[in-house]
């Protein structure tokens, strides 16, 4: 059987890499010891027959739960913030570290100034280089594996809900990862919610 393709690195569809407007502070340290202590973020793309679709998303290390993400025909700072916002109404985060690539539309006004009217800090990797958000490409590589390259993608909306469903059925409520104990990004949230309340009223 043929595998379609979809999947193309943000290297090569024209993301234009600048100077940092962040240090980097995460230094490729892929781990958290709570909720909402570091986010990852990126844009990747995906090719249907009816044109290209875009996806910005967040993903908290703590748990490698998709925490916001925003689907749409542009590449632009509004799908950037778009789903910055959607994580930010999601989780109410405080202080939280936010990293990316040095794109375009992670050095936007709209993104920066996002970050900061709601006490978010910024962090930038340096340029062209996929170790320095791992654990977002190994996402996008799971991605890519059991939605992306599955079968030729006749529309946009057809590919956004099959994305959608995928996080939301099967990515967090389905796949259990190692590295959580064999839990699920939900199932390790709520344990570590349980015993944070526990150990609160203790």
């Amino acid at each position: 059987a043929q595998i379609w393709a979809s999947f193309v690195k943000k290297s090569r569809y024209g993301k234009k890499p600048g100077p940092p407007v962040h240090d980097d502070l995460v230094k490729r340290d892929f781990r958290a010891t709570e909720m909402n202590q570091v986010w990852l973020t990126d844009i990747t793309e995906h090719k249907t027959i009816e044109g290209t679709l875009y996806m910005a998303s967040l993903l908290d290390v703590f748990s490698g739960r998709i925490v916001g993400y925003s689907i749409g025909s542009r590449m632009t700072s509004d799908l950037a913030v778009s789903a910055l916002r959607n994580a930010i109404s999601l989780r109410s985060p405080t202080n939280t570290v936010v990293h990316s690539d040095r794109g375009s539309q992670f050095r936007s006004t709209a993104f920066v100034r996002m970050l900061k009217n709601n006490g978010l800090r910024g962090s930038m990797g340096r340029v062209a280089s996929a170790g320095d958000n791992a654990a977002m490409e190994s996402f996008h590589a799971l991605l890519q594996k059991n939605v992306l390259n599955t079968k030729r993608w006749e529309t946009r909306d057809e590919l956004r809900m099959a994305i959608v469903t995928w996080i939301e059925r099967t990515y967090h409520r389905r796949r259990r990862k190692r590295s959580l104990g064999k839990l699920t990004p939900i199932e390790f949230e709520a344990l570590a919610t349980t015993l944070d309340g526990v150990l609160s009223v203790a």
